[in-house]
This record gives structure tokens, C-alpha cells and sequence, in this order.
């Protein structure tokens, strides 16, 4: 058992089985599936974990609770990584209530069919409050963080945010990493798309005195908050985190991958704070769109294919539109030779985009790169550094 304040214990789960998060994100350290519980007059349980990890996860709850039965089960977000456990738990502790607002229990029903709660349910508005004996609960509602039913829970006794899948990361709670850059892999991945929902999260979240962030994965947060709101805050706002140039590139036989690294020299002769090169071809999809959004430049490199752009460059662009890219400098280097549309097509996939500036310098090669080439990528080069 893990303490995080006198009342509050944590009782997840590490997954390190998994390969693929929700089926798509590569997960080398692993998943870390969170669930809380608060023992006070009354005690909460604040939601269950993956379905392969059940046993696990009531012997971890029967550890804390000693001879006592849980008055409550929160139901924070009904994704089946932390929802799979509901009818297991209300089988094991059929007294508890199952707390949750009306998309909860609808998604419920879809989930568990069969699934007859009775008067075991508390259906809750946003705002609403919970006593549970010292501890003062408050509801906070977060549709589309990133399921429409998501909300938050707040406990003003202890100053603890359980904020479901907001701050979280990859990664299981053994792993020894860096929180920022899983975190922010995450949150482009699965909850970039909704940055004005997360923006009308952290207005409500800043009314409130804050000491501790529960999420439902990654480690506790209990120190320095300013700087995960903060980042939560840019990426959210579509801000610029870092000063620098990301290059992502597909390239068949070298040439287009030539003029980027050609670029590159020259952008860190110039002095560029940093420079990212990416082969979309070769490196993880969702790497590359987390460093798109974390820096303010971005310089996209392929190849004419098909009448159109390589794949990996289309599956890219789509990944960032799709996430509501914005507010960002972006410039293209294109390779064809008898009917060369690669750069017309990249920046036609953009036209939905708000406030992109586009590089009044662009690159053109036939095939290889040649002379007049070389002038190009300088003059890109110097624009990007200004």
C-alpha cells in the first residue's frame, strides 16, 4: 500500500505486457493504470483499472480496506483501461454506490449489459458535492478530456485533484523517465485534438488551491505543480513550448533526405537553438507529432508520389490537422521531376489550419539536388533564423 496523504492510499496497477496503448502508441516502459481510495467516515474508491489486472487490483483494495467495505466507487472515465473492473467490483461490494453523471451510467449500460445498479447509483451534476465525513468532494466536469462522460474530482480536505486521464503519461510507475516527454506524447496523441475543452478545464481547475494531481496514469504529482500546469497550458493553447526547427522527411533514394541534412548544417551554423530531423519512415509516428507541437517551426521534405505526397508524409499531415496543428511556421521542400505536385498538395492539406505563416522561401529539386538547390536551402536556412 501506498500513502499519499494520511486518508489516501494509492491501489493500481503496473502493466508491463503491453506493447500498444489503445492499440496504436509503442509503450517501451510500460502502462500504469491508477485508482485511489480515500478512507474517512464513508470510503471512495476512485475508479478500477485494466481487465487483465482484476485480481490484482481487489487484492490491492482488500489490503487497504482491512475489515471495512467501500461506501463509494467514483466513476471518473468509463475507457475500459479504467472501467473494466466495475461489474467485478459491484459483484465483490454490491452495498457500495456507483457514482457518475448521466453519460456515466448510459455508457454503463452499453458496457455491462445486464448491469441493474437498483438504487446503488448517485447520479451527479457538475459541481456537485460529496461528503464523506472529514473529506469534501466536488465534481468537476471535463467533457471531451477525452471521453464526453470525463470528470474531475476534487477534495478540498486534503487539496487533491483526481483529474482522470489529464496528466497523465505513458509509462508504467517503475519506470524511470522523464514526465515531460511521455506526457506530452500522450496528451498530442490522445487528447491534443480537444485543447479548447482542456483550456475550459484549467479555468475551473484554477479556482481551486491544488497541492497534489491524481491521475489516472503516470506518478502522483506533488511538487513544482506551476510548471505541469503551465505545460498543460501551452499545449492546450497550441503555444510554442521550445524555440527550434523540426524536419520531418520522407525521402525514397536519399536525395530529398540529402537537402534536409543539407538544412539542418546550415540552420546550426546559423545558430538555430535546436534542430530535429525525422524520418517519418523509420521513427514513431507519434514521436514526430509530439515534436511538431513542441516547436514553433516546422519544415516538411518529400517526394511527389502517385500524384500526390509519400504516405508517411500524408499519415503526418493528417496526424497534425486532425489535432488542430496551429499557430506555427511551417516550409516545404518538395522532389519530383515530369509532374511534381508534392508541395501543392502539402499545403493544400493545411488550408483548415489557423495561423500558419508560411516560409516565403521554399525548395524545389529535380530529382537530385544541384546548385540553384544549395542557394534555395541557404535562403530557408537565414528565413528560419530571423
Amino acid at each position: 500500500m501506498t500513502k499519499i496523504t494520511e486518508d489516501i492510499a494509492y491501489i493500481g496497477v503496473n502493466d508491463h505486457d503491453i506493447d500498444l496503448f489503445e492499440g496504436q502508441y509503442i509503450v517501451p516502459n510500460g502502462m500504469a493504470y491508477n485508482s485511489y481510495v480515500i478512507l474517512d467516515d464513508k470510503i471512495a474508491v476512485f475508479d478500477t483499472v485494466d481487465g487483465n489486472f482484476k485480481e490484482e487490483w481487489l487484492a490491492n483494495l482488500k489490503e487497504v480496506l482491512g475489515d471495512r467495505k467501500p461506501d463509494y466507487l467514483i466513476i471518473q472515465h468509463m475507457e475500459p483501461d479504467h472501467s473494466a473492473n466495475i461489474k467485478a467490483f459491484t459483484e465483490k461490494y454490491p452495498e457500495a454506490v456507483a457514482v457518475g453523471n448521466a453519460k456515466t451510467f448510459k455508457m454503463l449500460s452499453e458496457y455491462f449489459e445486464g448491469l441493474d445498479l437498483g438504487d446503488k447509483k448517485l447520479i451527479v451534476a457538475d459541481g456537485a458535492e460529496l461528503s464523506l465525513g472529514r473529506h469534501q468532494l466536488k465534481f468537476v466536469f471535463a467533457p471531451m478530456v477525452h471521453w464526453p462522460e470525463v470528470m474531475l474530482t476534487y477534495d478540498s480536505t486534503d487539496k487533491v485533484l483526481f483529474s482522470a486521464d489529464a496528466f497523465g503519461k505513458f509509462g508504467a510507475l517503475d519506470a524511470e523517465e522523464d514526465w515531460a516527454c511521455e506526457a506530452r506524447r500522450y496528451y498530442f496523441g490522445i487528447v491534443g485534438k480537444f485543447g479548447t475543452q482542456v483550456q475550459a478545464v484549467l479555468k475551473k481547475a484554477s479556482a481551486l488551491d491544488i497541492q497534489i494531481i491524481c491521475s489516472l496514469h503516470g506518478p502522483v504529482l506533488k511538487e513544482n505543480l506551476g510548471y505541469y500546469l503551465d505545460l498543460y497550458h501551452t499545449w492546450s493553447s497550441y503555444g510554442v513550448e521550445s524555440e527550434g526547427v523540426m524536419i520531418a522527411y520522407t525521402s525514397v533514394y536519399g536525395n530529398t533526405k540529402k537537402a534536409v541534412e543539407l538544412l539542418a548544417e546550415k540552420l546550426t551554423e546559423k545558430g538555430c537553438p535546436k534542430v530535429v530531423v525525422c524520418d517519418l519512415a523509420r521513427e514513431d509516428m507519434a514521436e514526430a507529432v509530439e515534436d511538431a507541437f513542441r516547436y514553433g517551426k516546422l519544415v516538411l521534405a518529400t517526394t511527389t508520389y502517385n500524384g500526390d505526397v509519400f504516405p508517411f508524409m500524408r499519415t503526418f499531415i493528417e496526424s497534425l490537422t486532425e489535432r488542430s496543428y496551429q499557430n506555427r511556421t511551417l516550409g516545404f521542400i518538395e522532389n519530383g521531376s515530369w509532374a511534381s505536385t508534392a508541395g501543392k498538395v502539402m499545403k493544400s492539406m493545411f488550408e483548415k489550419s489557423k495561423n500558419i505563416t508560411y516560409l516565403e522561401n521554399s525548395v524545389k529539386i529535380t530529382e537530385s539536388v544541384k546548385a540553384d538547390n544549395l542557394l534555395q536551402i541557404e535562403a530557408m536556412a537565414e528565413e528560419l533564423c530571423k
